[in-house]
């Protein structure tokens, strides 16, 4: 799938909420809770489009000196397992490099186990565990980091992803 990454716009709210509700069922983020990150200074998000500029996938992160938090990042279910979520993932990484981040945080559900494949392929590990950290459920996080993302050894995970997705459109 070759999906097109940019930096989300206000006009992508409406779409962003409806593919927020089809991932996350009720308890998702606001239209006003996206409007307010547009508007903050620490976030970076964005958006995957399809041929057709349809939009088909979102993530988003917060800078906070030499770290970013990944909030959220979420890819409509026809379109998942096609390297959309990798590229949204790569669009947070290339902008921490261009902000001279480095390291990468997140929480996610013990159960999203697609999404605990895609972070620990990139190179996150999980550091713990937020008990009862979803409201909706209870559900426990795992808290996963990167090691400083300017490391050899990182930098030459994310060029070896980089190469197998362009050789895979």
């Amino acid at each position: 799938m070759n999906a097109t990454i940019r930096r989300m716009e206000k006009s992508d709210v409406d779409g962003v909420v409806k593919l927020e509700e089809l991932s996350y069922g009720p308890h998702h983020w606001s239209k006003e809770s996206f409007y307010n990150e547009l508007e903050n200074n620490l976030a970076h998000y964005y958006c995957a489009m399809d041929e057709q500029n349809n939009l088909i996938g979102y993530a988003g992160c917060w800078h906070i000196f030499e770290e970013a938090h990944i909030t959220t990042l979420s890819v409509h279910p026809d379109f998942r397992k096609q390297g959309v979520a990798q590229r949204l993932l790569f669009a947070i990484i290339d902008d921490c490099y261009k902000n001279k981040i480095k390291y990468i945080t997140l929480e996610v559900r013990e159960s999203n186990i697609a999404a605990i494949c895609l972070y620990e392929k990139n190179g996150f590990k999980s550091i713990g565990t937020r008990k009862g950290y979803y409201q909706d459920n209870n559900e426990n996080a795992l808290i996963m980091f990167t090691e400083n993302i300017w490391y050899e050894k990182f930098k030459t995970r994310y060029n070896k992803l980089h190469e197998e997705l362009r050789v895979q459109k």
